[in-house]
Order: C-alpha cells, then structure tokens, then sequence
C-alpha cells in the first residue's frame, strides 16, 4: 500500500507516467503532439493546474505543474484518462496504455530543486541518447524561452472528442508560467540558471556516447519508429520513490521536509485508526484530501510545510 501524501494547494510537482512495457507508443508524431497538448490544456484549466515545464518522451512523460487549488489527483485522473484513450484509438491499441506503477509525484521544495528538475525535464530526450540538443526534440516540449512567456496550443482531435461536445472547445491555448515562487523581475535568471543545467546535461551525454562510441537516434528516426516496439536498453530498477526534492546540498531543506512528512504521516496514520475504530469525529491532518474528498472527514486548518 502506498504511503499517504498530503495534497497542499499552491504546491509545485515533476510529475512522470510511463507506458505499459516501455512501448513506444508516445512516439513524437504529429498525431500524439496534438493529443497531449489539447488534453493536458482541457485538463490544467479545469483543475486550477499552472504548467511550467513539459516533454514527452516515445515511452513517458515529464511535466512540471503548479496545483493551485489542491486538484491534483482530479488532474492526473483526468489527463491520464483521455491520453489513454485518444492513444488508443490513434494506436488501434488494446489493452492498458499506462503502466501499473503509480504516478511519480515529486514535490519541488526549493529554487534549486524547481531548476534542477525543469533542466532534467527539457534534456531528457538528450539524456537518452535520442537528439543532440533538448530542443530539436520533435515531440510535444517546452523551451526554456518559453517559461513564463509562453503558449502550448492545440487544435481538438478529430478521434474521440465530440465536436457537439462544449465541454471540448476546437481550439485550446496554454500558458506557460513561471513557478509561482519565481517574480517576474527574476524571470531572466531563473531561465539562464535552467539552460546552463541544460548544457551540463547535454555535455554529459555526449561524453557518455563517446565514449560507447555511439551516436544520437536523431529526431526523424524518433518519429519513424513503430510505436509497436519496446525500448530494449537496460533501466535500472527504481527502488525509491522521491516524494519531494530539494537539490543539491540543501541539508536543512531536506530535513525540514523529511521532518514535514514523516509529521503527517505520523498523523494521518493516527486519525485513520480511530476513523476504521468508528470514531467519525476525528480531525484528521491538513493536505488530507482522499478521505476528506470522498468520506467528507474534518481537516485541520493550515498548511503543511512539505508533503
């Protein structure tokens, strides 16, 4: 069983989903671009969700949110839910589109994780060894440029999505924001603080296939590729499952935050005991939102400091 999480509005996540048996079923064609783009904006605006950084890879997708209003599982359930089902109908695919494996939820706790984290998201297509550069990536991505002044924008589907339907406007327009934590006048700084992380990625992976004596895919291979097949190159086993970050040589921040977490676990673990005890009185710890959501318990008032 999973560990309970608190959902705190204004919180600011890396989210990651991967692909049922690492197919290449998000390759970076047209078709998928459009699809992600439109339902990932339908979704944000539903739910309040802010977008600072996005790339979707052929087996996963990365983003960087912002969840105002403590929406986010409404959010992923939704996302998640229409990817699948306009990837099925594009793909002529049967069967489970998402892997088993929940939802990575990464809480961005500091600057330098929000940096960290945003750099890791735009270079990932590097990263794996597919294009030189973050940005020739052909598939649905944010450029650093574009944090904070910029817009993903999508025309609906024709598959799936009832033009009838005024729940799925024909044009959609996403904004891309800064991080709420970020003002406007350090807007420039945040941007040349991600691009030089970029870089440092970019350096990384063309040393590490030098010296395998390899080169990149290249973005038209990518494109080409059967959405069939598997990714065959080894992934090392995940044996953590990051609930926040806090970037490099942040000791007190990570203690506060494994301090903030372990509290509400403490917590909520205690009020879920006396709710199963039949006690339906209890109060149970703020960022409580399963139990609050569906059985209507009483939450503390407040905020935890990091979940």
């Amino acid at each position: 069983m999973s560990q309970p999480r608190a959902i705190v509005p204004g919180a600011t996540y890396l989210l990651t989903r991967r692909v049922l048996r690492r197919h290449f079923l998000f390759r970076p064609d047209s078709a998928i671009t459009r699809l992600v783009i439109y339902t990932l904006a339908v979704s944000a605006h539903r739910y309040g969700i802010l977008v600072h950084a996005l790339c979707v890879m052929s087996t996963h997708i990365h983003i960087v949110v912002t969840d105002t209003h403590g929406e986010l599982p409404r959010f992923l359930q939704r996302f998640h839910r229409l990817v699948a089902l306009g990837t099925k109908i594009l793909r002529a695919w049967e069967g489970s589109v998402w892997d088993d494996r929940a939802t990575s939820v990464v809480r961005l706790a500091t600057r330098d994780a929000l940096v960290e984290k945003i750099a890791y998201t735009l270079a990932n297509p590097v990263a794996a060894g597919l294009v030189p550069h973050a940005h020739e990536w052909p598939g649905a991505k944010v450029l650093v440029g574009d944090i904070g002044r910029g817009v993903l924008r999508a025309r609906r589907p024709e598959i799936y999505f009832n033009p009838q339907n005024p729940e799925w406007p024909t044009d959609v327009a996403l904004a891309i924001t800064l991080p709420p934590s970020i003002s406007d006048s350090n807007a420039d700084k945040f941007r040349r603080e991600i691009t030089g992380r970029i870089d440092l990625h970019e350096r990384q992976a063309h040393a590490a296939l030098q010296r395998q004596r390899l080169g990149f895919l290249g973005a038209a291979r990518a494109t080409n590729i059967s959405p069939y097949k598997r990714a065959t190159s080894i992934e090392p086993l995940r044996d953590l499952n990051p609930t926040f970050a806090v970037g490099r040589r942040q000791t007190d921040a990570k203690n506060a935050a494994l301090a903030a977490v372990r509290a509400f676990r403490i917590a909520y673990r205690h009020s879920i005991n006396q709710w199963r005890a039949g006690v339906r009185g209890v109060t149970f710890p703020a960022g409580t939102w399963w139990m609050r959501v569906f059985h209507g318990v009483t939450v503390n008032e407040g905020e935890p400091a990091a979940a």
